[in-house]
C-alpha cells in the first residue's frame, strides 16, 4: 500500500474528510503544461515523423514517399561533411569547455574577494553566447581587421581572415563555444562547495600533494557534477546553429567548414523548401543526439562515483 493511500485511510479512521478539491487544483494548474505538450510539442513531432517519409515543398501537398529520405541522406556528401563538422565542434569544444569551466571554478573557490562580482561576469558570456549581438561581435574580432589581428600587428605579426580561412573558420567557432563556459562553471562551483574541507585535510596531514587532491579527491567526488554538465553540454553543442549562421553569413562557409548540421537542415527546409528531407534530418539529429546521451550514460557507471 502507498503512503498516499495510508495517509487517507489514517485520515478516514479518524473521521476527517479528504478534500479532493486539491488534486481538482493541482490538475487544472497542470492543464497549460499538457495542452503545450500535446499541442506544441507531440503534435508538431508527429507530423514531422510523418513528413520525414514524404516530398514536401511548403506548397503543395506532402506526397508519400517512403525510404527515399533516408536513402538520400547516405548520399549526400553536403550531409556527410556537416556531421563531420558538428562531430568535430562537439568532441572538440565540449571537453575544452569543461576543463576552462571547472578549472575558474576551482579558482574562484578559493574564497577570493568579490566572489559574486566575478561568478557574474564569469557567468554573463555563457547568457549572452547563443545571442545574434555575440556572434556578430565575434565575427568583428576574428575579421580581417578585427581585434585579434590588431593584437597581432603590435607585435608586428601579419593577421589573416581567421573567419574567411577554411582552416581556422571551424576553430573560431569552438573557441566562442568554450569561452561560454560560464553555466558548467556556476554548477561546477556548487558542486565543490559541497565536498568536505575534512577531507583535504586529512590529506595534507598524509602528505598527499595539491595535485594528488584533486585527482583522488576532487575529481571522483565531482563526477556526478562533471556528468550532469557534460550530458547537458553535448546535447546542446549538437543543437548549435546561430553563431554558425551568423558568422557565415547563413552559408557555412568558407568551403562548408562551418557547416553544421543544424544550419544545412535550415538551408534544405527554409532556402530550398525541401521539408520532407528537412524532417528526416531533424529525426536523424534526434537520434543521434539520443545516442550520445545512451552513451554517456551507460559509461558513466565505469567513472561517476556517488557518495552515500
Amino acid at each position: 500500500m502507498s503512503a498516499i493511500a495510508e495517509l487517507q485511510n489514517l485520515k478516514k479512521s479518524k473521521g476527517v474528510k479528504v478534500n479532493h478539491r486539491d488534486n481538482k487544483a493541482g490538475h487544472l494548474f497542470l492543464l497549460p503544461w499538457t495542452a503545450g505538450l500535446f499541442l506544441i510539442t507531440l503534435g508538431p513531432m508527429l507530423m514531422s515523423l510523418y513528413l520525414s517519409f514524404t516530398d514536401y515543398n511548403l506548397l503543395q501537398a506532402p506526397q508519400w514517399s517512403g525510404l527515399e529520405n533516408i536513402e538520400r541522406m547516405f548520399n549526400d556528401e553536403r550531409l556527410h561533411n556537416s556531421l563531420q563538422v558538428t562531430f568535430t565542434y562537439v568532441l572538440v569544444g565540449v571537453p575544452l569547455q569543461l576543463m576552462t569551466a571547472l578549472a575558474v571554478a576551482m579558482l574562484l573557490d578559493r574564497g577570493m574577494r568579490g566572489l559574486p562580482f566575478y561568478r557574474s561576469v564569469f557567468y554573463l558570456p555563457s547568457m549572452l553566447g547563443s545571442s545574434v549581438a555575440i556572434a556578430v561581435l565575434w565575427k568583428q574580432i576574428f575579421g580581417t581587421t578585427g581585434l585579434v589581428n590588431q593584437f597581432l600587428a603590435f607585435f608586428g605579426i601579419e593577421g589573416m581572415g581567421w573567419i574567411s580561412n577554411p582552416d581556422t573558420a571551424l576553430g573560431s567557432l569552438i573557441l566562442l563555444h568554450i569561452w561560454t563556459f560560464g553555466s558548467p562553471m556556476v554548477i561546477f562551483l556548487a558542486g565543490l562547495r559541497q565536498i568536505p574541507r575534512m577531507y583535504y585535510e586529512a590529506a595534507s596531514i598524509d602528505g598527499a600533494t595539491k595535485r594528488r587532491q584533486f585527482f583522488a579527491i576532487t575529481l571522483p567526488l565531482l563526477s556526478p557534477i562533471i556528468f550532469f554538465n557534460l550530458v547537458l553540454q553535448v546535447i546542446g553543442s549538437f543543437q548549435n546553429f546561430t553563431q554558425a549562421f551568423i558568422v557565415s553569413n547563413g552559408t557555412g562557409g568558407p568551403a562548408d567548414s562551418t557547416m553544421f548540421f543544424t544550419l544545412y537542415l535550415y538551408q534544405q527546409g527554409f532556402k530550398q523548401f525541401d521539408m520532407g528531407y528537412a524532417s528526416a534530418m531533424a529525426w536523424l539529429l534526434v537520434l543521434i543526439v539520443g545516442a550520445f546521451t545512451a552513451v554517456n550514460f551507460f559509461v558513466s557507471k565505469y567513472w561517476v562515483f556517488y557518495d552515500d
